[in-house]
């Protein structure tokens, strides 16, 4: 249903543009809408009791609701063309902030992490890259979670591939910092 909404908002806008109608920057998702965004990356007995944090316009964190039972929640990244919110243990919120901040995480401090609404548009060798090119093997994946910061040897048990089959396990950005195994859920 999201993704034919968006459809016909992107139909919506194409027809006003081709009208001759000015067409506006859409508005920001308002906080109950980024939190509700946020939920749905995890369980409801998870995400009910997680924090939930948002990015300011300048990139910043911020707080959008207290949590009690350790997980952090993030919603959707709007600059995706699909569903990617993400909810982490505390483990796994230390992870991304080293992989945010460029610096290396705490190898064999291990975390878990749901993305039950999938990950869309990411290359699988490269930490950073903002879109796809003929070098850095973009996959899209479906609901999945994710366990990271372990020993690199933990990762040599699951396949490698650049272009893995995202149906199964698999280590995304293998031989990086933040190496991390990728476990598909239906």
């Amino acid at each position: 249903m999201k993704r034919s909404l968006l459809a016909l908002a992107t139909l919506c806008v194409a027809t006003s543009a081709f009208a001759g109608e000015a067409t506006k920057k859409a508005a920001a998702p308002t906080d109950p809408q980024l939190i509700d965004s946020a939920m749905k990356a995890a369980p409801a007995k998870v995400s009910a009791g997680a924090k939930i944090v948002g990015f300011d316009d300048k990139g910043a964190m911020r707080t959008l609701r207290e949590g009690t039972n350790g997980f952090t929640c993030v919603p959707d990244n709007p600059e995706t063309p699909g569903p990617d919110p993400m909810c982490m243990d505390a483990s796994a919120m230390d992870w991304a902030n080293a992989w945010m901040s460029k610096k290396d995480p705490t190898v064999g401090k291990v975390g878990f992490a749901y993305m039950l609404e999938g990950g869309t548009d990411a290359s699988n060798t490269d930490p950073y890259a903002k879109a796809p090119n003929a070098s850095n093997h973009w996959v899209q994946t479906g609901p999945h979670v994710m366990i990271v910061g372990a020993a690199p040897e933990f990762y040599d048990q699951y396949p490698k591939s650049a272009d893995p089959d995202t149906t199964s396990p698999y280590v995304m950005w293998a031989g990086t910092p933040y190496q991390h195994l990728m476990v598909p859920v239906k």
